[in-house]
């Protein structure tokens, strides 16, 4: 199966997290709220991590984000995410729906942008069987921001290490690497920064640049806002833009509401 149809069977089927197992095809383990093993150093830490109950309550529900259906994550995502170089670890988790770090405790749900009414008529199936007839009105119906949304909590000053490693590893890897879950290899060509999200205490944002068939590349965004000692990672996929070249980035509407329930 090339590339390009794997993204659009996993985009119309739903099924995976938006991860380097869904951009290049399914699978992989669970994905669950956790409380983890607290970051390193926090064995007398200045600031109590939230509890995984506590980072419920705070992560955006369905009818927060105009526009937007909100629900779990689906299952089959692997959360043992690794990079062919150590150092790239930090953007190979938060490119796989997680925090660059794990930390005391996490929960995660996936924002999924709407159709847009356009009105108008079907297509026929005659328009259908057309010269890229089906393929312009999958890629329609795919022109949409899929955005997961990872919590995850910090004893101490955990977080703020946690997002230095993020800004680090974006730095360190500008040249690309490879990122490796449950088996499925993705290679990114580049890397580079961007703006600030304009939330948060501070926060650091990516895009990753992927090869796809027949010598396209296409960009993959994300970005890590540090609230105190909770970073919220989002990481958006838009499946159509992705295939037709068109630009896209983080989903603000699910930034700004998610940002709303941290304060």
């Amino acid at each position: 199966m090339k590339r390009s149809s794997g993204v659009r069977l996993c985009a119309t089927t739903a099924v995976g997290a938006l991860s380097l197992a869904l951009v290049t095809g399914c699978g992989g383990d669970g994905s669950k709220d956790s409380a983890g093993t607290p970051a390193e150093g926090a064995g007398r830490p200045a600031t109590k991590a939230l509890s995984a109950a506590e980072l419920r309550k705070r992560v955006i529900t369905d009818g927060e984000v105009p526009g937007y259906k909100v629900g779990a994550v689906p299952a089959g995502r692997a959360q043992l995410i690794k990079a062919d170089d150590a150092k790239c670890e930090p953007v190979a988790r938060v490119m796989s729906g997680f925090a660059p770090v794990p930390g005391a405790a996490r929960t995660d749900r996936m924002a999924t942008q709407e159709p847009r009414k356009t009105g108008g008529a079907r297509p026929t199936p005659q328009g259908d069987r057309g010269e890229g007839g089906f393929e312009a009105s999958v890629n329609k119906a795919m022109t949409r921001d899929i955005t997961t949304v990872d919590l995850s909590s910090y004893e101490g000053d955990g977080a703020a290490k946690a997002l230095k490693a993020f800004a680090d590893a974006v730095k360190g890897c500008a040249g690309g690497f490879v990122g490796k879950q449950a088996g499925t290899a993705m290679k990114f060509t580049r890397l580079t920064g961007g703006g600030a999200a304009g939330a948060g205490d501070e926060s650091v944002a990516v895009t990753a640049v992927t090869d796809m068939d027949g010598g396209k590349t296409a960009p993959v965004y994300a970005v890590v806002v540090r609230h105190g000692n909770t970073l919220a990672s989002y990481q958006t996929v838009n499946f159509g833009a992705m295939m037709s070249g068109k630009s896209y980035a983080v989903s603000p509407e699910v930034v700004e509401a998610q940002s709303a329930k941290l304060k």
